[in-house]
Formats: C-alpha cells, structure tokens, sequence
C-alpha cells in the first residue's frame, strides 16, 4: 500500500544525495558523448541514473521505473506507480559550467504526480512537493505570483525559444531569460521568482512530472500550450508543449500561443 509520506521523505533523501553526487562532477570536465544530434549526456548523468535507481528500486521493488538515462521498458505500462526521474536536467548548461542544472525526480500514481522534488545543487535550490501537502524550496512555502497581465510578466523560456518565438509574439513580456533546465524553470514559476514558462517543442515526462506538482501545489498550473493537462506513463511518455503560470496568466498564455498558430 502507498505511504506517501514515507515515499516522499525517501525520494527527498534520493534527490539529495544525487544532487550532491552530480555537484561532485560539476566543473571537472567529466567524460561527455552524445545520443543524437544535439543531445549530450555524460558520466556524471549515468552515474547519478544509477544511484537514484539503486535507492528508490531497492526500497520499492513493486513500483515501476522510467528514467531519461535508463533504456525504457514497457513493463512500466502495467504499473500505476511508478518513480519518474531526469538524473540531470539541463545536462547542457552542466557540461557548459552554467549553473542551471537540476535533479528531477517524482513519484506518479495512475498518471498523475503525487510527490515531486526538483533540486539544483549548484545553488543549492531544493524545491519538493506532494499531493495537498503544498510547496516548498529549502522547507519554506512557495506560492506562484499573483500577475495576470503578460505584458507585465517575467517570463522564462531556453535560449532557442526566446531567439525564434518572442519576435512573432503580439504581446511580448516585460523581461524575459533563458534557463537550459524545462524543471528548474518551471520551479521558479512556482515560487514566484518569474511569473510564467512557456515552451512550444516537445517535453518528456522526466522533464516535467517532478516540478508539475510543484508548480500545482504552489497554486499554479501547467500542462500543454492549449491548456491540457499532462498525463504521465503512456506509451510515448512525451508531450509536445508547455505552459506553466498562475491560473490567471495561464490562461492568457493560452490565448497568446493560439495567436501565433
């Protein structure tokens, strides 16, 4: 039986000790291959893969697991629960000595995230949440912004986004940056530093189900660019936008991404 409780406080300590363990690689130019075009992945996100599957598979051998470093099995589709994972977020910004990487970790129940943890070591951010527990960074409690005008808005975005789109926009925000990491932008959403994260390619579950109940449990929401909330642990396991707000200027990023169609 679920103790979520117990299974957060377990994937907060996971987090942790990842978090420190890619810290440990952070700046030493460790080894560096990539997948494909324009996807990079190194020692250090494979070494941190495998602590966190050896500390959550090991004390929850009946869950199911899905990781962006771990070759996916279909086995996770006959699980409702499951641990979703990116051993590191932003694994460019990490090989480029930006700190703006995270360990992304989450527990999802029948498709939906029920406890989430979103840490970036670099500057020691931890940002956790569970289901009707609230939000927090560091143990204090977030609250997403309480901005509803996008042209007053502080957006968040990657740096290919902010080149490509901002120009077309109608409305433009009144400052924007550029973070490599989908979950840590998403984080700072949640706690208020920035007010929205809007990101028209394609996300995968690990990039976002660990800051998606932070970001809900902070009193925001988030799903895809025409307001769907997302569903985690189908057979695909991606989605192919993001908008992440306050509910008032949720909506109105809605509305904006509808206009440039």
């Amino acid at each position: 039986m679920l103790n979520l409780e117990a299974d957060h406080g377990l994937l907060k300590d996971a987090t942790r000790q990842a978090g420190a363990l890619a810290l440990s690689f952070f700046r030493k130019r460790p080894e560096q291959w990539t997948k494909g075009a324009g996807d990079p992945v190194s020692e250090a996100d494979i070494a941190v893969d495998t602590l966190l599957k050896a500390r959550l598979m090991d004390a929850r051998p009946d869950y199911g697991w899905l990781s962006e470093e771990t070759e996916d099995d279909s086995d996770r589709l006959n699980q409702s629960v499951l641990w979703i994972v990116d051993p590191i977020d932003g694994t460019r910004a990490f090989l480029e000595e930006r700190p703006e990487f995270t360990v992304a970790t989450s527990l999802v129940v029948d498709g939906r995230p029920v406890s989430g943890c979103v840490f970036n070591p670099a500057t020691d951010e931890f940002f956790d949440a569970y289901s009707n527990g609230g939000a927090r960074l560091n143990d204090a409690v977030i609250k997403v912004s309480e901005r509803a005008d996008f042209d007053d808005a502080r957006l968040l975005a990657s740096a290919r986004m902010i080149k490509r789109t901002i120009d077309e926009m109608t409305q433009k925000p009144a400052t924007y940056d550029a973070v490599n990491s989908v979950a840590y932008r998403m984080a700072l959403v949640a706690c208020g530093k920035y007010d929205a994260t809007l990101s028209l390619g394609p996300k995968s579950d690990w990039d976002l189900a660990g800051a998606d109940i932070i970001v809900n449990e902070a009193g925001g929401r988030c799903g895809t660019a025409k307001g769907e909330p997302y569903i985690y642990n189908l057979e695909a396991a991606r989605h192919p936008t993001l908008a992440a707000a306050n509910p008032a200027l949720h909506d109105a990023l809605i509305d904006l991404v509808a206009r440039l169609d």
